[in-house]
C-alpha cells in the first residue's frame, strides 16, 4: 500500500472513532463553562415549552373567545398570547447568546490546545501529516465541534422537549386518538436509524475528502515553482481534478440520503 492511501485510510479510522467516546471528551471541555450552560438548558426548556403551548392556546381562542364572540375576554387572551411570544423571544435571545458564548470559549480552548500539541511534535509527524490536513483539524473540524456545541446538541433537547410535551398533551385529550397516532413511530424510529448511519458514513467521507483537498492545495501552492520548472502543470491538473472529483461525489452522497429520508418522513407521518 503506497504511504499516501495508508495516510487516507488513517484518515478515515479518524472519522470512525467511537461515538459516546468522543462525546464524553467533548463534553470535558464544557466544564469550565458549565453554568453558562447549565442556564442557556433550562432555557431552552422553557422556549419549547413555550412553543409546546401555542396550539393549546389557540384551540381556547377559538372554543372560549372566538366561537362564543367573547370578545371583552378575546383582548385578555390575545394580550397573554402577546405575552407568550414575548417571553419565548426573551428566553431565546438569552440562550442563542449564552450558547455561542460559551461554543467560541470552547472552540478557542480547543484550538490552543491543538497548536500548542502542533508546537510540541517531533519532524517526523510534518513529514507523515501534509499541512493542508493539519490546518482542515484547527479551522473546518473545529468549526464543525461548534456547530455540535452550539446547535446540534441544544436542537435535540428541545426537540426532545416539544415531543414529550406534544404526546403528553394528545393522551391529555384523547388517549385512544393518541395511541392510533404512535403506530408509526417505529417506522420512524428504523428511518431515522438508516438515516443516522448513512449520514454519518457519508459525512466522514466529506470531511477526508476536504481534507485531502486542502492538502493536495497546500502543496501545489507551496511547490508551485518546482512544478513549473519541471513542466508538471498537466500531472498536477489532473491530480486536482481527481481529487477535486472525489469531493464533490462524497457530498452528492450526502445529498442523496437527505433526498430519501425527509420525502420518507413525510410519507410515514402521511
Amino acid at each position: 500500500m503506497s504511504e499516501e492511501a495508508k495516510k487516507f485510510h488513517e484518515e478515515e479510522a479518524i472519522g470512525k472513532t467511537y461515538d459516546w467516546r468522543v462525546v464524553k471528551r467533548l463534553m470535558s471541555y464544557l466544564k469550565p463553562y458549565w453554568k453558562l450552560a447549565a442556564i442557556a438548558l433550562v432555557l431552552t426548556f422553557l422556549t419549547n415549552i413555550l412553543i409546546s403551548l401555542q396550539p393549546f392556546f389557540t384551540k381556547m381562542a377559538i372554543d372560549d373567545y372566538i366561537t362564543p364572540k367573547n370578545v371583552d375576554g378575546l383582548w385578555l387572551f390575545a394580550f397573554a398570547f402577546f405575552g407568550l411570544f414575548l417571553f419565548r423571544f426573551i428566553f431565546s435571545y438569552i440562550q442563542e447568546i449564552l450558547l455561542n458564548n460559551v461554543g467560541q470559549k470552547v472552540m478557542f480552548d480547543i484550538r490552543t490546545q491543538i497548536y500548542t500539541k502542533l508546537q510540541r511534535q517531533e519532524v517526523a509527524y510534518y513529514d507523515k501529516y501534509p499541512v493542508g490536513r493539519i490546518i482542515t483539524r484547527i479551522t473546518s473540524d473545529v468549526d464543525a465541534l461548534n456547530e455540535l456545541f452550539t446547535s446540534g446538541v441544544i436542537d435535540v433537547l428541545g426537540d426532545l422537549v416539544i415531543i414529550f410535551a406534544i404526546v403528553g398533551m394528545m393522551f391529555y385529550l384523547d388517549w385512544k386518538l393518541a395511541l392510533i397516532s404512535l403506530i408509526t413511530i417505529p417506522l420512524l424510529f428504523a428511518a431515522t436509524n438508516w438515516f443516522r448511519k448513512q449520514a454519518r458514513s457519508g459525512f466522514d467521507k466529506v470531511r477526508t475528502r476536504n481534507a485531502k483537498l486542502n492538502a493536495f492545495l497546500q502543496e501545489y501552492i507551496s511547490g508551485a515553482q518546482t512544478v513549473q520548472l519541471f513542466n508538471a502543470e498537466r500531472k498536477a491538473q489532473n491530480r486536482f481534478a481527481e481529487i477535486n472529483d472525489d469531493y464533490r461525489n462524497a457530498n452528492i452522497e450526502t445529498i442523496y440520503y437527505y433526498a430519501i429520508f425527509y420525502p420518507l418522513v413525510d410519507f410515514i407521518g402521511a
